[in-house]
């Protein structure tokens, strides 16, 4: 998983998504690995006005880079260091296992392979979003069935 993906999530249960301390979620026992891309400066440009810095900055902190400014750097601060800096981290690093941990609930979320796990288990949440997804396609909750071609089964493992 790149870190510049954990900056877009946060806690999938439903109890968390009003709470500021489900996001960002926190890295524990993060085993890291780097590969080398070619630079992409205008990616980085164009990525940085949608980046919430403050996160970035714990999630950095957590996995062991202290080089970045606690302020969003703008402008003439955007400097071409900055940049490779901020590819080498968000593009080049990656967490291959570990957990990614709600400040709000405490749930985990596994990393596995450079995967995240974000599948909830039912007591979690996951099977009212099963009846809210059926709800809204066919208006019908009886028994918590939901028969949708191609989609079925998938709701189905889901909610198991």
């Amino acid at each position: 998983m790149k870190v510049l993906t954990a900056n877009f999530v946060t806690c999938a249960i439903k109890a968390c998504k009003a709470s500021p301390a489900s996001y960002p979620l926190h890295f524990r026992d993060a085993e890291l690995e780097q590969s080398e891309l070619d630079f992409q400066p205008d990616f980085i440009r164009n990525i940085l006005p949608r980046i919430d810095w403050d996160a970035l900055v714990v999630t950095a902190g957590e996995l062991g880079f202290t080089s970045l400014t606690p302020t969003k750097p703008e402008g003439d601060a955007v400097t071409d260091e900055l940049l490779r800096e901020l590819h080498r981290f968000l593009l080049e690093t990656q967490v291959m296992e570990g957990k990614m941990v709600c400040g709000n609930c405490g749930h985990e979320y596994r990393i596995k392979e450079g995967i995240a796990n974000f599948l909830l288990p039912s007591h979690l949440g996951t099977y009212i979003y099963h009846f809210d997804i059926c709800d809204g396609i066919i208006g019908n909750q009886t028994r918590g069935e939901c028969h949708i071609s191609g989609v079925e089964n998938a709701l189905k493992t889901i909610t198991d």
